[in-house]
This record gives structure tokens, sequence and C-alpha cells, in this order.
């Protein structure tokens, strides 16, 4: 996802950010470098976060709920949150940070090894490993086994169709909805963003939605209200939409964490512009992260924590009313 412009010089077209880097340089993300007028990855088969961890903490409630994830991560993002939880390596030059080798064909005998059905790139943004993604997604799907990717969808589209082809389900964290926002907090344009929600929703691919909620940031009733129409209209009313809690991290350590009664006037507005599935984050027993049916109001997954206590469907479709439950479950 490059092209030489002249002078020795490429531009990466990977992503927004269309960095133009000179011979020896390398681009927003730290990772993608100009050696001799090629554009290499430097983190290709080389992750520094490898774990197992359950699917809910990656924020999927409706892909096989109560299911383990190989989750694994590099150095390098293509974004600069303010409030990054992992910015000691997305924020780092991959030489500063403890790798490990593991290739494409490496994280998939991982997964089998550990009877793991799912393969989560996470941690730092997918995006900026683009190639690393799609040659381990192709592995694994001959051997039966997921690949999800957690995303802040800072991507170009024919990039993301890519991808697209070869995953099954891709959580974006739409960051917020005011522009100005974006730019200052994230360093990124939100247009751009929306594209991507837009061109996955196009693919087929599963799409769940979350929103981290920063007190004096992104929480006002009206920039919340925005961003719910906005997933209503373009996504449809069962894009689970999942308001997160924020804990002060990185260079945002002097605001407090979101207070709960905040992320629940998020959710009634959800609810009230006319989203189905509507949650809380990162606040442990709260109801909020229950999955209920639509029409009896029952709950149809219940949750403590990231684990996952009681499942209530029969084909996808809720074991009390029948009535169907949009999402992956087997």
């Amino acid at each position: 996802y490059w092209k030489p412009i002249g002078g020795g010089k490429v531009r990466c077209l990977l992503c927004p950010n269309e960095c133009v880097i000179p011979p020896g340089g390398r681009g927003k993300c730290r990772v993608r470098a100009n050696y001799g007028g090629k554009l290499y990855l430097l983190v290709y088969g080389r992750p520094c976060v490898v774990k197992a961890e359950p699917i809910e903490k990656q924020t999927f409630l409706h892909f096989l709920p109560g299911s383990k994830c190989l989750a694994l991560g590099t150095a390098g993002c293509n974004l600069v949150c303010l409030y990054c939880q992992n910015w000691r390596f997305t924020m780092a030059m991959p030489e500063q940070v403890k790798s490990y080798n593991l290739s494409p064909q490496g994280v998939v005998a991982l997964a089998r090894r550990y009877r793991l059905p799912v393969i989560s790139f996470t941690f730092n943004d997918p995006v900026v490993i683009a190639e690393y993604v799609l040659d381990t997604a192709k592995i694994a799907r001959k051997h039966g086994i997921r690949t999800v990717l957690v995303t802040g969808g800072y991507i170009n589209p024919e990039p993301l169709k890519d991808l697209c082809k070869v995953v099954d389900a891709i959580k974006v964290d739409l960051k917020g909805f005011d522009k100005e926002f974006y730019r200052e907090v994230v360093g990124g344009e939100r247009d751009c963003v929306l594209r991507t929600l837009k061109v996955i929703r196009s693919q087929g691919v599963w799409l769940e939605v979350v929103n981290l909620v920063i007190p004096k940031k992104n929480d006002s009733s009206r920039q919340v209200a925005a961003l719910c129409r906005w997933v209503r209209d373009n996504l449809g009313r069962d894009t689970p939409l999942i308001f997160s809690r924020f804990w002060p991290k990185y260079k945002l350590r002097h605001l407090p964490p979101t207070p709960v009664s905040t992320l629940e006037r998020c959710r009634a507005i959800g609810y009230k512009v006319g989203l189905r599935f509507v949650y809380i984050g990162n606040v442990p027993g709260h109801p909020g992260q229950h999955t209920y049916c639509p029409k009896c109001k029952r709950v149809v997954i219940r949750r403590a924590g990231f684990s996952v206590r009681e499942i209530h469907l029969r084909r996808g479709r809720c074991a009390y009313c029948g009535h169907p439950i949009p999402g992956v479950w087997s």
C-alpha cells in the first residue's frame, strides 16, 4: 500500500495520513520505513504483546460470547490518542520494545495449540500491520479459526476492503463525534472513521462500535445524540454500541474517571434515538453489560465483568420469545 513519487521518496497509501517518507525515514506510525525507495513494515511477525483473553475483553458482545481468543499487537499506531492506555509501545519505535518472532504461521499454530477459536489483533491499531493481519487471517481461515480486529478505523478504503475479505468481525472505536475533538485529542479526521464504518457495513463483516466517554471532552448530550443518530441511520438500529468508561491515562491523567451516571445518560440517549443494543463498558457488575431482547426485554446474555454467566439463545433467537438477536453466535 504505497507508491514511489520520485527522488527516492514514497507515499504510503494505507491510511488517511498518506505520509510522504524520504529515504531512511518512517511514517507517522513509526513502523513503516523507506529503505532504498521501497516501503517496509518493520514489525511484520514481531508482536510485542501476546495473550489469551476473553473475547469480551476485546469489547465484542455479539460475537462468540464466552469464547477465548489469542490477542496480539505490535509497536506503532497511526493515531496519537492523548489517553492511550498502551502508549508505552503504541507510541514507541519498534527497536524500543521487546518483541517476539511470530510469523503468520506461528500465530495460527499458537492458537491451535491452545485451542483458541479466535485471533484478535488489538493493543495497538492493526491498521498499521495490515499485511501481517492479511497473511495471518488467510491461514487462520483454512484451519477454521476466526480473526477479529480492534481498531480506530483510520484506514483508506482499498486496504480496508482487502481486510474485510479475510477477517470475521471488526470493532471500531468511534472516539467522539466532534471534528475538533478528533483533531486535538486523537490526531485524525472524524469523517475518515465514519467512512470506514460505512465500508465495513457494506462489506458484510460483523461490526460493533465503542465510544470511550471522556469527561469534559466528548461527553455532551448533544455530541452523544449526534453519534447515536449517525450509527442508527448509517449502520442500522441493531449495531451494538458500547459506551465505555474512561480511566486517566497517558496525557489525560488530570481528568477524572467517567461517572457511571454519565454512561447511563449516554445509554439512555442511545435507546431514545432508536438503537436496540446499547451497553455500558468498563463498569463490572452494571446491568448495562447484559444483552436484552428488544422485544420481551429479558436478559439473553448475562455478564459479570469479562465473564459470561448465562446465555439464553436458540439458533440466534431469544430463548423466551423467539425474537432474532443479531450477531455471530456459533
